[in-house]
């Protein structure tokens, strides 16, 4: 097969793209990153092509401030725009064009018009969706920030109709496409791997402590003040939360009315300091409003630190509840906190669930297992024979 990506940025795609090359089907990856950032994924260069331009110009204006909403909006919809028309111009003969949402609308009705398959891979709920969860929020806490571009919205709107296939991690992404009227066969759920070679227990949670780990962007749609309100109705001498994560401006506006007693914000930490934390927390906790599937969940997991995490996490895709971890309703402060105080007196339930939760992560293996699911899924939507395409590569 001759398989196309596109994506913004990494994300989960260049996951997918070094599985696809080992099994021989990747053309190309287009992305918006440039070939600096990209060269640590593993793929030659000339698997590689690369439209920096504006999205790089977008994350120095985010990063620091200049211009405000507007201008990223504004750099953030251009960008989408023009790194489709550079697709557009080049996108080769292929059998599936695989692109993130919001990418890839106009090289995505070429390849349908050449006879090839146009898969949008999103990997959060559906955008509209997500818009109407996350603003209902923002207004709870009183804040008036625009959640995202409406052109980016109905852009992605176009895409979900004009697109063969839309792929999904988890049940609570792909609910979301069916309450929004999308219809179940153009759906597909495919839930992101592990890296268990990188991934894995390198040290013990200290005797005595109750020490929780959140991991992620500190925002209001990480649901992060309902962890702050619950963490401090928890009653231990020795409790610390620990936060790993960039601050988002929604959550500045409203954490000077939230306890912040035995909190440390951390700021992004490199990865070997993730999993380190991972090994030493108690329980890691992600109380989100809204994501596709957080990746975090896994990555935990893996490291033998059990997880508590909304039902808007994607976490019925990993993990049962009260076995490696407990799955809590959204927004639900007093069950979150029954929860993480469970752990906090008894020690030795979070050792059960820890070995559980190694347990099952093996279960659900890395990232060739997702390419596996991949690859199934690309032949069947593709029409071609997946043994006489094997037989094929091997001569």
């Amino acid at each position: 097969m001759r398989i196309v990506q596109a994506v913004f940025g990494v994300f989960h795609h260049f996951e997918l793209a070094r599985e696809l090359e080992r099994r021989g089907h990747l053309s190309v990856i287009y992305s918006t990153f440039p070939w600096r950032r990209l060269q640590r994924e593993g793929l030659p260069h000339s698997r590689v092509q690369t439209f920096p331009w504006l999205h790089t110009a977008e994350f120095l204006f985010q990063k620091y401030r200049i211009g405000g909403r507007w201008a990223t909006d504004f750099l953030g919809y251009r960008n989408a725009l023009a790194f489709d028309e550079w697709m557009l111009r080049r996108i080769p003969v292929c059998d599936a064009f695989i692109a993130i949402s919001g990418a890839g609308l106009k090289a995505g009705k070429k390849v349908q018009n050449s006879g090839g398959v146009y898969i949008c891979d999103r990997g959060s709920s559906h955008q509209r969706y997500q818009e109407q969860i996350v603003t209902d929020e923002y207004q709870r806490w009183g804040v008036n920030i625009p959640v995202s571009d409406e052109r980016d919205t109905v852009r992605e709107e176009k895409i979900y109709e004009a697109a063969d296939l839309i792929t999904v991690p988890s049940g609570f992404a792909e609910r979301s496409f069916l309450e929004m009227g999308i219809p179940k066969e153009k759906l597909r759920r495919i839930p992101y791997g592990v890296r268990l070679e990188r991934f894995r227990p390198v040290g013990q949670p200290q005797e005595g402590r109750f020490d929780v780990l959140f991991a992620g962007a500190v925002s209001l749609r990480k649901g992060f003040p309902y962890l702050l309100q619950a963490f401090s109705q928890v009653q231990h001498p020795a409790k610390r939360l620990r936060v790993a994560g960039a601050m988002r401006p929604d959550l500045e506006a409203v954490l000077s009315r939230l306890p912040q007693q035995n909190v440390e914000f951390l700021g992004s930490v490199p990865q070997d300091r993730l999993i380190e934390l991972m090994s030493t927390s108690t329980v890691m906790v992600l109380p989100s409003i809204e994501e596709g599937l957080a990746l975090v969940q896994g990555q935990a997991m893996a490291c033998g630190c059990p997880v508590i995490a909304s039902t808007n996490t994607g976490s019925e895709d990993l993990f049962t509840d009260d076995v490696e971890g407990f799955i809590i309703p959204i927004r639900d402060t007093e069950v979150l906190t029954h929860r993480m105080q469970q752990l906090a007196d008894d020690p030795s339930l979070r050792e059960r669930m820890s070995q559980a939760a190694l347990t099952r992560v093996k279960s659900l293996g890395g990232w060739k297992e997702y390419g596996d699911h991949w690859e199934r899924l690309l032949y069947e939507v593709t029409g071609q024979n997946l043994r006489e395409q094997r037989v094929q590569l091997a001569k």
